[in-house]
């Protein structure tokens, strides 16, 4: 007994089995690496049983380890197969503990680093909270099964189309990373190909996609001197997410390092950018504007600081000023489609210039492959009579078109 000594387990590198007595052995591997081993004899035949890594495990606790395994084989029981019925019992119990919103926050949280918006990972969270865990997120992930899936997609299929076929989506990567880490088995099915697909309709014969609601552009002027009788940052942030014809997330980020008030020109770096391409944008007389206004607020270097040090506008700021204090039934990026609608229906601009604008991407990899320049210049001319257009009433009358409210604020 007690061969070994701390020192000499240390210093051993040959390859090779080195016994301390007891049974209990030192394993050293042609890399050098070393493990313990615990060697027996049960029902006639020689086992071997691994105890755990040098020096993660340690002479004594090696020693320790070897005494309870010598009790057990003496009592007439396989350490091996005791083992083995040990972690069949903890995976059986992790199995039934495992339910789909565990699955869903780990899956989110591995996931997160990947996705450039961080809004995205809330978005996950948010529908699948609404959607998913009032029907499977306390259930056992290895019990979900097909009609479950339909409970949750069934009712919101052909009334919001787009958002079902997220939601079917995230269960899908939900369901398979569960089962990668095997706490599931068997096919996923949240699939669409070659499941779903034959029990529901198709998403794009179902309906036409869901739109942000849009506020109709003849109602810009009304809106717009409405918007600037508010001096709060959430209104400076709002008219100039309208008048750039920009998302909320390319507003809310913006820094002071990517303006160039010579030039008149913001440039939003790619990382920002839905299509992950680097986009310039014009800014009107307005803008400028707004942005004098803007300079002499605390010291930050976002352009519309938020509530936080160092940090800009919620990415909800302009909502709430916008659907509940100002009580307009729209949506901060419908305002996109009031300039595009305005723009293909009261202007003789070019499709592509108006596309360039919002920052869509070209379909057409021949036509985009053709395409260099940005034509800022022409989209300049185009986002001030977007500014003019704003700030001019649209009927004959010269009065001012009232714009769309809601029940309550009305």
């Amino acid at each position: 007994m007690f061969k070994l000594s701390a020192k000499k387990v240390e210093s051993l590198k040959q390859m090779g089995y080195y016994g301390d007595g007891g049974n209990l052995y030192l394993q050293v591997s042609s890399s050098s690496s070393k493990s313990w081993i615990f060697r027996f004899s049960f029902d006639g035949k020689r086992r071997e049983m691994g105890i755990g890594p040098y020096p993660e495990i340690t002479l004594e606790k090696a020693r320790e380890e070897a005494i309870e395994l010598r009790r057990m084989v003496k009592a007439g029981a396989d350490p091996i197969e005791q083992r083995k019925a040990e972690q069949a019992a903890k995976r059986a119990e992790r199995d039934n503990t495992v339910n789909f919103a565990f699955c869903a926050e780990r899956y989110i949280e591995a996931k997160r680093h990947e996705w450039k918006n961080a809004k995205h990972a809330q978005q996950w969270t948010n529908t699948l909270e609404q959607y998913a865990y009032p029907v499977i997120g306390t259930m056992p992930v290895k019990d979900i099964e097909t009609a479950h899936i339909l409970r949750i997609l069934e009712p919101i299929w052909t009334t919001k189309t787009e958002t079902a076929s997220r939601v079917r989506s995230r269960l899908e990567n939900v369901l398979d990373w569960a089962t990668t880490h095997k706490y599931r088995t068997g096919d996923n099915p949240a699939r669409w190909q070659g499941h779903l697909k034959n029990l529901l309709a198709a998403p794009s014969k179902v309906k036409s996609a869901e739109h942000h609601a849009a506020l109709p552009y003849e109602q810009m002027n009304g809106f717009m001197q409405d918007l600037r009788q508010r001096g709060s940052i959430s209104a400076m942030a709002l008219e100039f997410t309208i008048l750039t014809a920009t998302r909320t997330n390319e507003v809310i980020g913006a820094r002071w390092d990517e303006i160039d008030l010579h030039s008149k020109v913001w440039t939003i770096p790619a990382e920002r950018m839905k299509a992950d391409r680097e986009h310039r944008v014009p800014l009107s007389s307005r803008c400028i504007e707004i942005l004098t206004k803007a300079a002499p607020m605390p010291q930050s270097d976002y352009v519309f600081p938020g509530g936080r040090e160092s940090k800009g506008l919620s990415n909800i700021a302009m909502v709430k000023l916008l659907q509940k204090t100002m009580g307009c039934d729209c949506t901060v990026h419908g305002f996109r489609s009031s300039f595009r609608d305005w723009a293909g229906e009261r202007t003789n601009y070019p499709r592509d210039l108006c596309e360039m604008a919002l920052a869509h991407t070209i379909k057409d990899k021949a036509e985009a492959a053709y395409r260099r320049g940005d034509m800022l210049e022409k989209r300049r001319n185009m986002m001030e009579d977007w500014l003019r257009f704003c700030e001019t009433a649209t009927d004959t009358t010269g009065a001012v078109i009232p714009f769309k409210r809601t029940a309550e604020a009305v």
